[in-house]
């Protein structure tokens, strides 16, 4: 009889202990008792002093530790998005990991020239169809800053640029309420209507605290119009330690928690019930060139920090991987890329995102993303971990083969060899069939498979009626930012 039997189905990883957890969530509460948040929004002002929050100085807001903790117990610890195609979900619960892009960059190096320049529409769309192609994205956020749009409404065109390209759940920004209340009219034109978005949403909704310790108008409206519409929202603080956060650890978390945690009030206080997702994208500020690093190893200790806090909180978590301070899809960049995507799949974030960025953030590149789909495919292989049973242990196998035999011919062999993990564009050919093959490198692989991506592969395209109406959406918006210009100019 075996007793005392323990199994571990995937590698186990831990930073924090959950009394360090309990320290940082009380310094937070801490935090948010005594020194407070900055609150620009009337509305929300108003929710918080009815429910108890003390507000001096007009706009700080401290927030007593009950009714945080009431905030978190109300939030859901599950939440279920679906793409374009209904049957593509991901489940946002404890410990169910998924890979998508970030957002935003206002650069791209162009596939063909390589220059460095502002992305177009037609690099959105590209960039879309891309990440729709990976097998190892999970979700996707408009990786380009589109420029050539209109600015005031840039938001919905990167939307429908990313449902023409991607049938995936999606991640959005916005450039105020009013730009999130388009994209929700169009991803409800998309999924047939408000209770469809709202049984199952077709995307979430980024907003971001100011660093330190402060809400924005702008972000606190998008964060109430999330929860009266149950549209998921993210919380995302993004400090850097050593310049708008402290530069210990710990202290980092302390805040980016603080500041994450006042945003979820507001949102129940809104809404009970409200779906929120704990996020962060926390790093350090590099002192020596004032760069907010993407490639620095504290990057994904203290994302994995943070996972570990919201999932103590029983809240779904959003991180950060795949992206680097190198400026091409380098070497430099296959290091900071790998490693913080196996830290983040180590940690059990939800939703981890800014797989793709180059340059601290400032280039989306096609290249980044190709290489990181290889990554993550080999991170998920290892999140396997190694079963071990009767049939694994092989045993009898061994026995039958015996001393100095070969297994090539054991139907053990033929069972269980599909299961190794194949790279699509990792090399493992021997060096003859790599040089008459062209002595490529990796970095040449990737490149050949995003033009090869761009010119060929297609979509499963938007029902011609629904895109009509999609269009239709951004035109009144584009109008009507228009005549607001007018008025402001005259």
């Amino acid at each position: 009889m075996r007793v005392n039997y323990q199994v571990n189905t995937t590698p186990q990883f831990r930073i924090l202990s959950d009394s360090q957890i309990e320290e940082i969530f009380f310094s937070a509460l801490e935090v948010l008792g005594e020194t407070g948040v900055r609150v620009y929004c009337e509305e929300a002002l108003e929710l918080l002093q009815e429910e108890g929050a003390y507000i001096s100085d007009d706009t700080l807001v401290h927030i007593p530790a009950a009714m945080v903790e009431e905030a978190v117990a109300e939030a859901p610890g599950r939440i279920v998005l679906a793409g374009r195609d209904r049957s593509k979900k991901i489940a946002l619960e404890k410990n169910h990991i998924y890979f998508g892009t970030g957002s935003d960059c206002p650069f791209i190096r162009d596939p063909y020239d390589n220059e460095r320049r502002r992305y177009t529409y037609q690099d959105s769309y590209n960039a879309a169809k891309i990440a729709d192609s990976l097998p190892n994205i999970d979700f996707y956020m408009p990786l380009g800053l589109t420029s050539d749009v209109p600015i005031g409404t840039y938001d919905r065109h990167q939307l429908l640029a990313a449902l023409q390209g991607v049938t995936k759940p999606l991640v959005v920004t916005a450039v105020d309420r009013e730009g999130l209340a388009d994209q929700y009219r169009m991803a409800c034109e998309v999924v047939g209507g408000e209770q469809e978005f709202q049984k199952t949403p077709l995307f979430v909704i980024y907003t971001e605290p100011s660093s330190p310790l402060e809400h924005s108008q702008t972000a606190t409206e998008k964060v109430l119009y999330a929860a009266e519409k149950s549209i998921p929202a993210i919380i995302t603080p993004c400090p850097s330690a050593g310049g708008t956060a402290p530069a210990t650890m710990a202290g980092v978390l302390v805040q980016a928690l603080a500041e994450s945690l006042s945003g979820i009030v507001v949102s129940q206080l809104k809404k009970e019930g409200a779906p929120v997702i704990m996020g962060g994208v926390v790093t350090i500020m590099d002192m020596l060139t004032t760069t907010y690093s993407y490639g620095a190893p504290e990057l994904p200790l203290l994302s994995a920090g943070l996972t570990e806090i919201a999932k103590w909180l029983g809240l779904p978590m959003f991180s950060t991987a795949g992206c680097s301070d190198a400026k091409s899809a380098d070497q430099q960049a296959a290091i900071e890329g790998a490693i913080s995507i196996a830290t983040a799949a180590l940690s059990g974030a939800s939703l981890i995102h800014d797989v793709g960025y180059l340059e601290s953030g400032l280039v989306g590149s096609y290249d980044m993303l190709v290489m990181s789909n290889e990554i993550i495919g080999m991170v998920k292989r290892i999140m396997g971990g190694i079963p071990v049973d009767e049939e694994t242990l092989a045993v009898n196998v061994i026995a039958k083969v015996g001393p100095g035999g070969h297994f090539l011919g054991e139907k053990h062999t033929l069972k269980h060899f599909r299961e190794f993990w194949r790279p699509e564009l990792v090399n493992r050919a021997k060096v003859d069939d790599w040089e008459a093959a062209g002595a490529k490198t990796l970095g040449d692989r990737v490149h050949e498979k995003v033009i090869s991506l761009i010119e060929t592969y297609e979509p499963e395209p938007i029902p011609e009626d629904v895109e009509d109406r999609l269009k239709e959406i951004i035109a009144q918006a584009d109008e009507r930012h228009k005549a607001e210009e007018k008025v402001a100019l005259a």
